[in-house]
């Protein structure tokens, strides 16, 4: 289990904005780790929820993510009992199942990896944001490897199949998550880490900053404009995260003021509007060299693309 002092910025050496930012950071990493405790020590992911649903609504969904990892990494040891996630999925986590998803990725980062096969991820379009999540995780903890040395993550035995090449990318994402965190919700920051990158990664990186800062908030209107210029020609890439989040918010049934904000900033568009870009954009067969996964976020990015350049 994280350490409660691990939730800290100054703990973890992120950049510190302002007393607000850094408020509200340490408050999502508190909430996630609370979840954590709660699924820990619940007797089923049921009696979980019963702790999950008083956790502010702001912060629900970090803490739903933070019960996930704690109910795979049960699902990953050899305990009594399994499908832990599958349970707690066909309950109120079905609402928060990206948040679900990425929190088995933060379990995949703490177990070994002979244990990974254990790990459920039934969905085959949202299974990717397992990655997603092992990747915030490598870069939220494992900060100068991954983000300062731009360490990328060889081919990975999980998910495997015919799209193992794509784990990267989707640890990527999670990376760029991580970089909202890291710089403290600063956009000029999060912008200067991402250009230090190879510019082959930063579309990703780019996308998961764009969901974490549309998702968590921490910035204002303004800032988020800046952001929103300094991504240039990975604009498209923001809205997209930007649309995930708004997803994510909509099924949830939570939507704070600073995702509509966000949605409107990156999107140009409502939070619900948002959402219909996603659920407009969703293939309807698989792609012959793409991961389905993958082809949605290429549509919707497209969609985005597309109403800049009228």
């Amino acid at each position: 289990m994280p350490a409660a002092s691990a939730t800290r910025l100054s703990a973890r050496g992120f950049h510190k904005k302002s007393d607000a930012a850094q408020q509200l950071l340490e408050t999502v990493g508190r909430s996630f780790r609370a979840g954590y405790v709660y699924a820990v020590e619940a007797r089923s992911p049921l009696e979980a929820e019963e702790s999950l649903e008083k956790v502010p609504e702001q912060f629900r969904g970090f803490a739903y993510e933070g019960a996930a990892m704690g109910l795979a990494i049960l699902d990953g040891l050899p305990l009594p009992g399994d499908w832990r996630i599958v349970r707690f999925l066909a309950g109120r986590a079905d609402r928060y199942v990206y948040m679900t998803y990425v929190g088995v990725g933060w379990a995949m980062a703490r177990l070994p990896r002979f244990r990974w096969s254990k790990l459920t991820a039934p969905d085959p379009l949202l299974r990717w944001l397992v990655l997603d999540g092992y990747g915030f995780h490598q870069a939220y903890f494992r900060t100068r490897q991954y983000v300062t040395k731009h360490y990328q993550q060889p081919r990975l035995p999980w998910p495997g199949g015919r799209h193992a090449w794509y784990a990267t990318r989707a640890v990527d994402q999670g990376i760029g998550r991580a970089l909202w965190y890291v710089a403290g919700t600063d956009p000029h920051l999060v912008s200067e880490l991402i250009d230090d990158f190879p510019a082959t990664r930063r579309s990703d990186l780019y996308s998961g900053v764009g969901l974490a800062a549309t998702y968590a908030g921490g910035a204002d209107e303004t800032e988020l404009g800046t952001l929103r210029e300094r991504a240039g020609r990975w604009r498209p890439n923001l809205a997209q995260g930007s649309a995930f989040a708004a997803r994510a918010q909509v099924r949830a049934g939570l939507v704070p003021p600073h995702t509509e904000t966000a949605t409107r900033v990156f999107c140009g568009m409502s939070t619900e509007g948002a959402a219909r870009v996603t659920d407009e954009a969703v293939p309807e067969r698989a792609a012959p060299n793409l991961p389905s996964y993958e082809r949605w976020r290429q549509s919707i990015a497209e969609s985005f693309a597309t109403a800049y350049h009228r």
